[in-house]
């Protein structure tokens, strides 16, 4: 662990490897587990503005479950996420034509109908922050179904951090994130 600003980070983010292999794995973080995608304070007032854009492209399950518990949920433990259809897919979970999970967010994004991407923890995956009151701790998720983007990171040699960079500077800041290549450098 080192510290960056007010962050304190694994080097697991610099020392393993990983990109997500959408062939290999068929999206399935997104459909498997037993939450929602963590969500920023602000991002469930964003989800519920740019629902009217993302609406076109859900799935219809998908639509009843936000129309039923809303674009964002509160759990029992007070953390904001995505709403889950029947406890299993994320909400805003489409499928292409060979069955691969995609984000409607993105989709609707990609099209250029909105200037968000996606949730922030879903962009940062496999890298999770969790928020104390002092500092944030970065660290990487291993969880198995990622097990094929580790081996297609490791055959690249393409470390988490740099596989995920355009959402850490997005989280952090582009000093943040050069402040990081300055340390994995040095490891």
């Amino acid at each position: 662990m080192f510290q960056l600003g007010k962050t304190i980070v694994s080097e697991d983010i610099i020392e393993k490897d990983f990109i997500c292999n959408l062939s290999a794995c068929k999206g399935a973080c997104c459909v498997d587990g037993e939450a929602g995608a963590p969500l920023d304070k602000n991002e469930s007032e964003i989800l519920n503005a740019i629902y009217p854009k993302v609406k076109p492209y859900l799935r219809k399950e998908g639509v009843r479950a936000i129309e039923v518990k809303g674009t964002s949920i509160i759990t029992e433990k007070g953390e904001v996420e995505t709403p889950l259809i029947n406890g299993g897919d994320c909400a805003y979970v489409i499928y292409d034509e060979n069955k691969t999970a995609l984000c409607a967010i993105e989709e609707a994004y990609n099209q250029g109908e909105i200037n968000w991407k996606k949730p922030v923890s879903c962009h940062l995956y496999p890298v999770r922050v969790k928020d104390y009151s002092e500092f944030s701790a970065v660290n990487y998720h291993h969880w198995h179904i990622c097990d094929d983007a580790c081996t297609l990171g490791k055959e690249l040699q393409i470390p988490v951090y740099k596989f995920v960079k355009e959402a850490l500077i997005r989280k952090f800041g582009e000093d943040w994130y050069s402040e990081l290549e300055k340390v994995a450098k040095k490891l």
